[in-house]
């Protein structure tokens, strides 16, 4: 579904006539919000299918803290693999890259460790690895990346779209006040239950995901 074609959803559920545009007038346009906040609502709700990426970093030599392009800053990282070197490398906390970087000697080679470090002046993810790398090699990021605020009318919502509309409707409903009909309460709790489905169908994609074991 589209932009545009989720503002029209919503605004049929209210009884108001379509838009040609999502900025035809100033209530389609708050629709328009209304869907970009309901969308981001779902996308950290679960780390869904549509919106997970590999994204390679080839390192520099002497180089240790690198950003990750375009990940914007509510990318999860769900693995990070040293494709040069066929190797998984693992999260460590900021106590050891504290040690290993200021209370030992750096030691330089092929990166087998990371950790996130903030974000960089584009908003994207940062990180740091160990050891230093001492060559290139390319590290593949494998990310669940929410999308970024949709504008165009033809860009098509990645997330299911039935919870985003039945939130966004829930949230105009809130905002119009009591219609009469279906209350805004009521309709926030048909969105939660959308939301429930779309996640229970889009985790049986990955069960490893949703298994936990007792260590």
């Amino acid at each position: 579904m589209t932009y545009l074609e989720a503002i029209n959803s919503v605004l049929r559920r209210l009884r108001e006539d379509q838009a040609d545009t999502a900025l035809e007038s100033d209530y389609s346009a708050l629709i328009g919000d209304f869907i970009n906040d309901a969308k981001r609502m779902v996308e950290n709700s679960w780390n869904w299918s549509a919106l997970r990426v590999t994204t390679v970093i080839p390192t520099v030599s002497g180089t240790s803290e690198y950003s990750i392009t375009d990940s914007g800053q509510d990318a999860v990282i769900k693995a990070v693999i040293n494709d040069t070197s066929n190797r998984f490398m693992k999260l460590e906390s900021q106590a050891y890259f504290n040690n290993v970087y200021y209370n030992q000697t750096v030691v330089s080679g092929s990166p087998v460790a990371y950790k996130v470090t903030g974000v960089d002046a584009n908003d994207d993810l940062t990180v740091k690895v160990y050891p230093s790398p001492d060559a290139v090699y390319s590290l593949r990021f494998d990310l669940a990346r929410p999308q970024g605020i949709i504008t165009a009318d033809a860009t098509k919502i990645k997330v299911p779209y039935n919870p985003v509309v039945q939130m966004a409707y829930a949230m105009a409903l809130r905002e119009r006040g009591e219609t009469g009909g279906q209350s805004a309460a009521e309709q926030f709790a048909v969105a939660a239950t959308a939301l429930s489905d779309a996640i229970a169908i889009d985790a049986n994609r990955f069960p490893d995901e949703t298994t936990f074991m007792v260590v």
